[in-house]
């Protein structure tokens, strides 16, 4: 059978039509054979389809020949962290993230947190998934359900019987949240955090869970940080709709929330809490690219001639950053799997997209979404200077357009029709991701989605607003012409 669920990063589809228990199945045993893992962690996010895809994932991960050992509900950095923290060869957790909520996916990693991707393997994986018969698959599967349940997996309910994994001998319930706990918060001297209000707004998602564990841990060392919830509670009917505060419509609630508790600081995340948004004390949502430049100087200030990595949609504040700060600065190709394989080779401390992804080295290289709420909490606190005063001056110096999307009939057609209009006057061109066009006081960059027909344009400027909304318009014309 072909798959179509397989992506350039990660595995993502729509339920029953691309994803379902079968796909799980053929999808474990082909991770575990292919990397000839003997022992493999799996979690999954709140949606009401992951736990019956994860049990069929195991099921297929056992047949393949590895020990599985189950974490519950997570998000995806918590797999990251038990992979390497478990010692184990590999990890997957079940996950869409931001996608629509008939949607499910599954994100891979190898042994010490690795990513697999399509060049790295993930397209492997694919092609000996889709070589299962059918009937093979069916009745591997019919040998771990008991009496059959009513209901969809899309709601809760699968073929898989959880006793039946147990009552194989290669599969293992633990909670890992008590050690991920404590790595994020060796990140921080929580000696330097003073009395802190806080905003958080899980989405309903999977980081709440997490948070409570980390807030446990805070108030037992004497912290006085109060968290105000919304949206705490992990609910994978998603109330509220899925958490995704790259969105603006998805801002209000957590932004009207700081204004009314005069918290010092807002915080929300995606369903899988990958990636984490930052509000100042005003309720002004922070775009990810001046929380990159804020994080690059507090690692340099602790480990100076660092490497940084960033993505190259925006970077003129990273780069002043990172060189004034005496780092060296190293830019990359936008996808965690090129950040991660980029700041291995270079043995950078930290790297981050405008996207709200951050990159820690003493992560395992990978994205975490509670690593920078916290770095930035203790900033507020050693600075005694509130989230708004940390990076006003940076948001004043290199304005930035943030990320507009445009669909489009031909991505290549208008990429070329853009370059052949601004190329000639351009002091440098860039083609690290997309086409990046530099001139003396602005420049953008433009890329086209990987899967859907889309152009994303980012465009900034050296201290003058003005120019870059002037420039904004006139590229997003000549795009949607």
């Amino acid at each position: 059978m072909k798959m179509h669920c397989f992506k350039a990063y990660d595995i993502r589809g729509k339920l029953v039509e691309q994803l379902d228990e079968f796909i799980a199945y053929r999808i474990g045993r082909a991770f575990a054979q292919h990397l000839q893992a003997k022992s493999v962690v799996v979690g999954g996010d709140v949606r009401l389809s992951s736990q019956p895809l994860k049990f069929a994932l195991s099921a297929g991960l056992i047949d393949g020949g590895a020990e599985v050992t189950d974490i519950g509900l997570v998000g995806t950095e918590e797999i990251y962290f038990a992979t390497s923290h478990l010692h184990q060869d590999g990890g997957i957790v079940v996950t869409a993230s931001h996608n629509p909520i008939d949607y499910n996916g599954m994100k891979l990693v190898r042994e010490g947190s690795r990513p697999i991707s399509g060049d790295t393997g993930l397209f492997d994986v694919q092609t000996l998934a889709e070589s299962y018969a059918q009937d093979v698959v069916a009745a591997a599967l019919a040998g771990y359900a008991t009496t059959p349940l009513e209901g969809s997996f899309e709601q809760g309910h699968g073929c898989v019987a959880q006793e039946k994994l147990l009552a194989s001998g290669r599969y293992q319930l633990q909670d890992n949240k008590t050690a991920f706990t404590a790595h994020v918060l060796s990140y921080i001297d929580t000696n330097h955090l003073k009395p802190l209000k806080l905003v958080v707004n899980a989405g309903n998602g999977a980081a709440g869970p997490a948070l409570d564990c980390i807030e446990k841990a805070l108030h037992q060392s004497g912290c006085a940080v109060e968290f105000i919830k919304i949206n705490h509670q992990p609910d994978g009917t998603f109330p509220q709709g899925i958490p995704n505060p790259l969105l603006p419509e998805c801002r209000d609630q957590t932004a009207e929330a700081v204004k009314a508790h005069n918290a010092d600081m807002g915080i929300a995340w995606d369903g899988d809490f990958d990636r984490c948004f930052l509000f100042d004390e005003k309720g002004h949502f922070i775009e990810g690219y001046y929380i990159v430049g804020l994080l690059a100087q507090a690692f340099l200030q602790k480990d100076p001639g660092a490497a940084i990595i960033f993505d190259p949609r925006v970077y003129w504040n990273t780069e002043d950053i990172i060189q004034h700060a005496g780092g060296r600065p190293v830019k990359s190709k936008t996808g965690h799997a090129f950040i991660k394989e980029r700041m291995r080779l270079e043995d950078a401390v930290y790297g981050g997209e405008m996207s709200a992804h951050h990159y820690f080295r003493d992560f395992a290289y990978c994205d975490s979404g509670m690593l920078p709420w916290l770095l930035v909490a203790e900033l507020i606190c050693t600075t005694g200077t509130p989230l708004s005063q940390l990076v006003e001056a940076r948001i004043q110096a290199f304005p930035s357009s943030g990320e507009i999307n445009s669909v489009v009939v031909d991505a290549n057609a208008t990429l070329q029709k853009v370059l052949d209009a601004y190329q000639a006057d351009a002091l440098a061109l860039d083609y690290t991701d997309g086409i990046g066009v530099e001139f003396a006081d602005w420049r953008f960059n433009l890329r086209k989605s990987n899967t859907e027909p889309v152009i994303r344009l980012n465009v900034e400027s050296r201290g003058n607003p003005s120019l870059m909304q002037e420039k904004t318009a006139e590229l997003l014309a000549k795009i949607r012409q």
